[in-house]
């Protein structure tokens, strides 16, 4: 089984030495493949053609914030998990980051690898029970049109 078949994260942060820790550190202890980002727009270019299981953005970037970023992801692809990786201790950004892009894990530098970890896993594991939910749908409503207007109501429920 290759990486991408276990399941794939996207990390964006514009310091590279955080990509770079956090891709050795998931490379290293998991079978997910990783890709890495240093800039919010390269970021969703990879996003509007490759599917990712879990999503780790940095809060504060000067070309985009993560919360933002979180948001466009969760048009693209509401299924993934979004967690926000943050320097700063800001409950209110955290609570507006939950409140608006359906924020999975709010984590805060310097962060813990096995809290990490774990994290990660859990988020990953959220997201193919969202995968499976979809596809029992689609066999429960046999390509039936409300199928999307099922599959929104749910999602909006669990996300």
């Amino acid at each position: 089984m290759t990486r991408s078949e276990h399941g794939r994260i996207l990390v964006l942060d514009d310091d590279p030495m955080v990509t770079t820790t956090l891709e050795a550190l998931i490379e290293e202890e998991t079978a997910w493949e990783v890709a890495v980002f240093n800039h919010p727009h390269r970021a969703l270019e990879s996003i509007a053609t490759v599917r990712y299981h879990a999503i780790v953005s940095d809060y504060m970037m000067p070309a985009m914030d993560g919360i933002t970023f979180l948001g466009e992801v969760k048009n693209v692809h509401p299924e993934s998990s979004r967690i926000l990786l943050t320097g700063y201790a800001d409950k209110a950004n955290a609570i507006r980051s939950i409140n608006e892009v359906g924020l999975y894990h709010y984590i805060e530098k310097p962060w813990d690898n096995d809290n990490l970890l774990l994290v990660l896993r859990n988020a990953m594991e959220r997201t193919r029970l969202i995968e499976r939910l979809d596809e029992k749908m689609r066999e429960l409503m046999d390509g039936d049109r409300s199928l999307e207007e099922l599959r929104a109501s749910l999602l909006k429920a669990i996300l």
